[in-house]
Parts: structure tokens; C-alpha cells; sequence
């Protein structure tokens, strides 16, 4: 991969990985490749999100999934001088996003969340996983990707009291769906919300 096009991108647009009938590949080398990434990603968090979703497959890799992996090979040599800059003078505030799909598992129809957060406009924490709990809508999705971002945030705001760190209060938390945002307002449990675990309405009581 070294005399490699580079791509714009780590992976293509709407990309969905499956567990298909198609040609093997070495499963040896695909987990190197794997390790190697997730190595990676300590420094390039751009790239979680598509590492986690060819790790899915480490144990029966497949012909696609290789292609996917040498997607980001091709991303990472045309973004070699990418990292995570952290400027010296800027708003000490921390910031917080969340954000998740629904039923993007073409297996089993779990969904994939994710946040991230940011200190002096830098990235400080993130997570891109696939989580064990199906939902029944785009807005329990998010509501459920929001209760870990508060949790996320919480653990965030006693370390920078720590560090002594004067960061400007309250952390801000930004969700991009209406609903989940009326619903983590709203304390009165209806239809859509009363078969939500109560361990997920943490978000409404932050």
C-alpha cells in the first residue's frame, strides 16, 4: 500500500459492512492490519469510527472487509500530517456532542454511538462502539447516546477539577434531534418513552 492513490475519506459514503458469502481473506494478516489501526487511532480520532466497524469482523474476515481496511490505509497516507493541535489561548469551555444511528447493523439492527468531546477546542475523549441494546426509534437512539455522553461528561468535569483546570461551567451538551431534546426536558413518561430503562433517563435528570 505504500505506492497507494490516497482517498478523501476513511471510508465510503453510508458504508455497511455484512457477514456475506464471499471470498476469505488471511485472517492473520486482516487482524495485523486491525491491531496496527487501532494502534493508531490513540492519536487520529477520525479514524474510530471506521476501525471499530472493521473490527467487527476480525474472525471471519471477508473480501469486502479487507477493502474497507485498505480504504483507510489509502486515508492515512493522504492525511499524514493530521493530529490533534491543542492551542495555547482560546475558551475554556468544554463541549460535548453526541450522536448515534438507528439500526445500522445489517445483522442484528443494533446501532452504532457516539461522542466527543472538547476542551480548549481540542478533542479529549471519544467513543464510537456498537451497543448491546436495540431501539425502537431514531429518537430513543439518540436519548440513549446522550445518557453516555452525560456520564462522559460528569467523569470529565471532576478530573478537570483535578487538574485544576478553571473551565468555564456548566459542560454543554449538543444532540441533533428535536425529539430526544423534548424528551430529556419532559419529565412525563408517554408512549414513546415509557419502555425506555430507567438507567438511561440519567440524561433527563442531568
Amino acid at each position: 500500500m505504500a505506492d497507494c492513490n490516497p482517498a478523501n475519506t476513511p471510508a465510503e459514503i453510508n458504508t455497511k459492512l455484512e457477514i456475506a458469502a464471499e471470498e476469505a481473506v488471511d485472517p492473520t494478516m486482516y487482524k495485523q492490519l486491525v491491531g496496527s489501526l487501532r494502534y493508531l487511532c490513540n492519536n487520529r480520532p477520525d479514524l474510530s469510527f471506521v476501525v471499530g466497524l472493521i473490527s467487527r469482523f476480525i474472525n471471519n474476515p471477508k473480501k469486502s472487509h479487507l477493502t474497507a481496511a485498505k480504504r483507510i490505509l489509502r486515508y492515512v497516507k493522504g492525511t499524514l500530517e493530521y493530529g490533534i493541535l491543542f492551542p495555547r489561548k482560546t475558551d475554556q469551555r468544554t463541549m460535548g456532542y453526541s450522536d448515534s444511528d438507528w439500526r445500522g447493523d445489517k445483522t442484528n439492527r443494533r446501532r452504532t454511538i457516539g461522542y466527543l468531546f472538547k476542551f480548549l477546542g481540542a478533542p479529549i475523549s471519544l467513543c464510537s462502539k456498537k451497543k448491546p441494546v436495540v431501539a425502537l426509534s431514531s429518537c430513543e437512539a439518540e436519548y440513549i447516546a446522550g445518557s453516555y455522553a452525560a456520564c462522559q461528561a460528569i467523569w470529565l468535569d471532576s478530573l478537570l477539577d483535578e487538574l485544576k483546570f478553571e473551565a468555564k461551567k456548566p459542560i454543554k451538551l449538543l444532540i441533533d434531534n428535536k425529539s430526544t431534546i423534548n424528551l430529556a426536558k419532559n419529565p412525563v413518561l408517554h408512549g414513546r418513552s415509557k419502555h425506555i430503562k430507567t438507567r438511561f433517563h440519567f440524561l433527563r435528570e442531568k
